[in-house]
């Protein structure tokens, strides 16, 4: 399916971004928040290649494989999530202070 390839390359597209501007943040609490915002966009990576390999492959391990990504990769989306409305008030209290 074209629209899943799609959103796995911008999930790993979003995924890098994050990740470079998580190492080139200096604060401690943005760091942590952006890395959140990374964990989110890796997880939808595996959740969408998981949910690829579920329609390209009719196969009993390529369906196995396929719903273990999706489980893995939105439990991954979901605790990144989580981390991100954690850090949310921390970072915009961080930025008041300057």
């Amino acid at each position: 399916m074209p629209v899943l390839v799609v959103l796995i390359i911008f999930a790993l597209a979003f995924y890098v971004y994050y990740k470079i501007k998580s190492y080139r943040s200096n604060k401690p609490i943005e760091k942590r928040w952006i890395s959140a915002k990374s964990s989110i966009a890796l997880g939808l990576f595996v959740a969408f290649f998981g949910m690829n390999q579920l329609f390209l492959y009719r196969s009993t391990l390529s369906l196995c494989v396929g719903a273990i990504f999706l489980l893995i990769g939105f439990a991954s989306a979901w605790t990144g999530y989580r981390a991100y409305k954690h850090y949310l008030p921390h970072v915009l209290s961080e930025v008041k202070q300057k």
